[in-house]
């Protein structure tokens, strides 16, 4: 009996391995740039393991293909929201959200997703396992011992660095809105004054234009022409002024980000991009749609 969950053991860490590869290359894809998914911080995304040891074990009798495709995507369908709710319960958070898909529920699972996990068990079940169980098989017993202690408490410690960094993302969040209001203050003073300096510029050359007029009638055209360069050349100052003024907010920002989020938690956040909190949800989504900016110009 042991060895049967040692067995069980190892093929939730493979099945959790091969969905966190899945996870990656799709979340990279979409995000276009590399994203490092998965809770914890190992390549693991313990929820496909979770749902492929479990099917495995339950669905492994079943010959019928399309009982076997139904089966799996409501038992995937089922866990997936359980696990949805059960984080957001402990966490004060959403870490996927399929709202933006057709067929949705609470957004948590869609239908779209119950397909691709009624498929992927057929695999799993009639293809995938055969040969991994026939492998697992073949390794010795006492290596099978040692992979099972060490791989165990591995997972045990990193789930506990895992939690422990984020139970208090929500409180981060606080102290990361009020930082960043202080920039907001800031900023708005220095576009109070641009403001400012661009009325008493425009006043300016209103000023201008009524003498270059008169001088156009008497005859000075010369001084005509180089009226619009020279409000050119203001424009386009006030505009890199404004542009050099928002790269230094969201650089200021990014740094607020990176002193009040632990590792754990900047690592969330770049790795769900669906990631939504109970509370203070718009600030997270400001500061992600900066991140994504900087990332952008590579900064």
């Amino acid at each position: 009996m042991l060895l049967f969950f040692e067995y069980l053991f190892l093929w939730f860490v493979f099945y959790s391995f091969a969905g966190w590869v899945y996870e990656s290359i799709l979340v990279s894809c979409q995000e276009r740039r590399w994203v490092n998914r998965g809770f914890l911080n190992g390549p693991l995304c313990p929820i496909y393991g979770t749902g492929a040891a479990a099917g495995v074990v339950v669905l492994g009798g079943v010959r019928n293909p399309v009982v076997l495709f139904v089966l799996s995507m409501v038992g995937a369908s089922i866990l997936e929201y359980f696990t949805s709710w059960a984080m957001e319960q402990l966490f004060h958070a959403r870490w996927w959200d399929y709202s933006h898909f057709r067929f949705n529920l609470n957004g948590r699972i869609c239908l779209l997703g119950a397909v691709v996990f009624g498929i992927a068990g057929v695999i799993i079940v009639d293809v995938i396992q055969p040969v991994v169980e026939q492998m697992t098989m073949m390794v010795p017993l006492r290596i099978i011992h040692m992979m099972c202690a060490v791989l165990l408490v591995l997972i045990i410690i990193d789930t506990i660095v895992t939690v422990c960094g984020i139970v208090d993302f929500e409180q981060s969040l606080e102290r990361f809105k009020v930082v960043a209001s202080r920039y907001g203050d800031a900023m708005r003073e220095m576009v109070t004054d641009a403001v400012s300096g661009a009325a008493e510029m425009a006043n300016g050359v209103v000023g201008d234009a009524a003498g270059i007029a008169s001088n156009v009638i008497s005859g000075a055209s010369d001084k005509f022409g180089g009226m619009p360069s020279a409000v050119s050349q203001k424009v386009g100052d006030s505009w890199q002024n404004g542009k050099d003024m928002s790269a230094e907010l969201m650089l200021r920002i990014k740094d607020a980000a990176d002193s009040v989020f632990n590792r754990q938690q900047r690592r969330m956040i770049a790795s769900f991009p669906r990631l939504k909190t109970t509370r203070n949800n718009e600030t997270l989504q400001q500061l992600r749609e900066t991140l994504e900016r900087l990332y952008r110009r590579g900064r």
